[in-house]
């Protein structure tokens, strides 16, 4: 019969059951290093990524609801990565939250949150791929750009990135669970004199019937997060952009060559918040059934969780990195912000507005809208 395993993310137990010698017990590993950074990371950091994040792609997602529409496919990859990365943001909250304490939200919103957390992460990273895909057909594919870039193919190719997503994230549906694990159990209690649960102590995290299933899952899951989120967006965004590279450095103008700029900080940016941590993912998968000292494993999970922490920064930038360094987008956000002064002051001192104001305030947010745009908002 085979053992049924509990397995936790960052502790691993083993129970003796033979009583013929007599061991000295020695309890897990303290975390001292990493549950010092936590309790700063968490907190505060992790506070501000959301506050930031939830600001910057819902100004995104309000901008292409109330002023500029979906009318490129750049648009629609904009859109998406802004609802990939809101979500996210959204669940961070709870994730971490379940790092630092015991879960009290029962197991439809362990499986709910993790399994949302993982389709976020997915689809957020192969949207960027997307972007720098349309970006290289719009400027080095200029012949093939009318015919490939359109409205439906966008819709259908973000359609499949989520369904892959989904996809993909199905294992984090399904062995994220939330139980009492064997260790917080008092073991020098009898049961039959245990008969409440108060005090118990649950977690969230992945639980697996057998040892192969979880050596198995344990390898799988992280090497397909490096596979799929992290070095396929790479190689995708290096060879599209150095291909715009060279495009916009063979142009004479001023404008195009501004646009380089902006590629490299696409690029920059997307290494700096990204490598860390999926290196230190790769190394912790490869050391993962390796015999570590508990002062090894404890800095291993402290950089994880710096590392990992740069990483959902991410999220706070793509907006400024995609949506706002377009002009044309910027003035959009700019009209929000007049409409929202003018309403403000409309509901404060309502005599001082006239008809003819309001009119003026209709007609040039209709204005706004019904401009033609040809161009993309990611503006090069």
């Amino acid at each position: 019969m085979d053992n049924f395993q509990e397995d936790t993310s960052n502790q691993s137990y083993l129970d003796y059951n033979d009583t013929d010698f007599d061991y000295d017990l020695i309890g897990p590993c303290s975390p001292q290093n990493n549950h010092s950074v936590q309790l700063v990371v968490g907190p505060y950091v992790h506070s501000i990524i959301c506050i930031l994040g939830l600001v910057g792609n819902s100004l995104v997602i309000v901008t292409y609801a109330l002023y500029k529409r979906t009318k490129s496919m750049t648009d629609v990859y904009l859109l998406n990565v802004a609802v990939a990365d809101l979500l996210f943001v959204a669940s961070l909250p709870f994730i971490v939250y379940n790092e630092l304490s015991a879960w009290s939200m029962g197991p439809v919103a362990c499986k709910l949150l993790r399994g949302s957390y993982s389709v976020n992460l997915y689809s957020g990273m192969l949207l960027l791929a997307c972007i720098s895909t349309d970006r290289y057909v719009a400027i080095v594919q200029v012949r093939r750009s009318f015919r490939l870039r359109s409205l439906a193919y966008s819709r259908l190719i973000c359609a499949a990135v989520w369904a892959l997503a989904g996809l993909l994230s199905l294992p984090s549906f399904y062995f994220y669970s939330w139980y009492q694990p064997s260790h917080s159990r008092d073991a020098f209690i009898d049961e039959k004199h245990s008969n409440s649960t108060a005090g118990a102590e649950y977690v969230c995290e992945f639980r697996f019937r057998y040892t192969t299933e979880a050596h198995t899952t344990k390898v799988a899951l992280p090497s397909m997060q490096l596979a799929v989120g992290f070095f396929l967006p790479l190689l995708v965004m290096v060879f599209c952009y150095s291909a715009i590279v060279g495009k916009l450095l063979r142009a004479r103008n001023f404008q195009r060559h501004k646009a380089v700029r902006v590629v490299l900080a696409v690029v920059a940016v997307f290494v700096v918040c990204q490598l860390p941590y999926n290196l230190t993912l790769l190394y912790d998968t490869a050391s993962m059934f390796r015999l570590q000292s508990c002062e090894g494993a404890d800095v291993l999970q402290a950089a994880k969780t710096v590392t990992q922490t740069l990483a959902y920064l991410h999220c706070c930038l793509n907006p400024v990195l995609y949506a706002f360094v377009g002009v044309k987008f910027r003035n959009h956000f700019r009209r929000i912000v007049q409409d929202l002064c003018c309403l403000g002051k409309r509901y404060i001192r309502p005599r001082r507005f006239s008809r003819v104001t309001s009119e003026i305030y209709v007609s040039s947010r209709r204005s706004v809208d019904g401009s033609s745009e040809n161009g993309s908002s990611f503006t090069m």
